[in-house]
């Protein structure tokens, strides 16, 4: 305490006046007792390969525990940057040099920010968004347009119109069972927003964290797999729907001298990522059976969102609308009739369930009334039951 009251550091301006935080909220609403928790993307632990995840870092300390401790290069461990780019080169072509690793893929987020936004720059983000993600551009000084989007995700001639209309620094896109909305864009639709990128020179942020988890057929390849469009793209993943959330290891592929400006900007940020977990990731992609854990997951997670569109449908108002996922971890709802689902929300945790409310996915002029649900976390049982809560929250509101 000083003579003139309490000391304030003088915070900078894109901080100040900031006491909240969606993210923030959404993980202090998971962790209340008792609260059944449709809020937070959290897999179910119990589907953990913890067995495999223990034996890749027992062999990393086992072989090569001094420089698992070390400093090392800020461009990541060559290890897994060969695995990264086998994994992405099944659908795109690519080299360990073109991998940039990050620790988790909201570490790239950020680090994208700092490499390309400058105060006042325009983002194009799909209506609604990854929340996480507006906040790392608008911290960085981005100015975020949202474009209207349909059961397949962004529309192409909305696109290309704001685009004109704005020349944004780049278009960052969640094509495969987006985050919040769990759409997915179709192969048509992925070709007709490339062909508007081209011809327009639009840069792509294209994130995928969510495309394995597809509940039928095989992942459907990046926009940044159409032709001409790996030059124009940075395309980021991460291990945390694939091994485990916990294990914190992301990478970006891009092409050119952005690279070395992305590693610049991770320098920055990070230094590196921790080596023992990017020595671990490595092992546990060349030598766990990646395939037998997703084919484990992926009837579990569609069980689970059958099962929450369904409970939905009894409990929701007439007119209320419900995307129905084939993939991913979440499915989005648009209530209507004036509802603000922040105001439903605390009526919701005093029956004891959790979800998002909607407003925070929107880059601008949100609909209040929407909501996003996670049906990976827990069984069907359990899901039924959370909503019912729900359904006597909305019967209070």
């Amino acid at each position: 305490m000083s003579a003139q009251g309490e000391f304030r550091f003088r915070v900078a301006d894109r901080l100040d006046g900031v006491d909240s935080s969606p993210v923030r909220d959404l993980l202090d609403a998971v962790s209340k007792e008792g609260v059944i928790s449709f809020a937070g993307g959290v897999p179910d632990p119990e589907y953990f390969e913890v067995e495999d995840i223990r034996a890749a870092y027992d062999w990393v300390f086992a072989n090569h525990a001094q420089r698992a401790l070390q400093y090392a290069s800020s461009e990541g461990e060559v290890e897994l940057r060969e695995q990264a780019a086998l994994r992405i080169s099944r659908y795109l072509e690519t080299t360990p040099e073109q991998i940039q690793v990050t620790t988790g893929s909201q570490e790239g987020l950020f680090v994208v920010a700092q490499a390309l936004v400058n105060p006042g720059d325009v983002v194009l983000v799909e209506r609604p968004t990854y929340l996480a993600a507006v906040q790392a551009f608008e911290l960085n000084g981005a100015r975020l347009i949202g474009v209207p989007t349909d059961a397949n995700g962004v529309i192409p001639h909305e696109l290309e119109k704001l685009i004109a209309e704005h020349s944004p620094k780049f278009v960052y896109l969640i094509p495969s069972f987006q985050n919040p909305s769990g759409v997915c864009m179709s192969v048509e639709r992925r070709a007709a927003v490339a062909d508007v990128l081209l011809r327009t020179g639009a840069a792509l942020v294209e994130d995928d964290p969510y495309g394995e988890l597809c509940f039928d057929g095989e992942p459907l390849p990046p926009i940044a797999s159409q032709p001409g469009m790996p030059a124009q793209t940075i395309l980021l993943n991460s291990v945390s729907k694939v091994i485990a959330p916990g294990v914190r290891i992301g990478w970006m592929r891009s092409e050119g001298p952005i690279q070395f400006t992305l590693t610049v900007a991770k320098q920055a940020i990070g230094l590196q990522s921790p080596v023992p977990d990017q020595l671990a990731v490595a092992r546990y992609l060349a030598t766990a059976d990646v395939e037998a854990h997703l084919n484990k997951v992926r009837p579990v997670y569609a069980l689970r969102a059958k099962a929450m569109y369904r409970s939905l449908q009894r409990i929701l108002p007439d007119g209320a609308e419900v995307t129905q996922p084939d993939g991913g971890m979440f499915l989005w709802v648009r209530l209507g009739h004036g509802i603000d689902t922040a105001r439903l929300l605390e009526i919701a945790l005093d029956e004891g369930v959790a979800f998002v409310p909607g407003a925070s996915f929107f880059a601008h002029d949100p609909d209040r009334s929407t909501m996003r649900l996670s049906f990976v976390t827990h069984s069907p049982e359990v899901i039924d039951e959370g909503l019912d809560r729900l359904g006597r929250a909305l019967a209070k509101y």
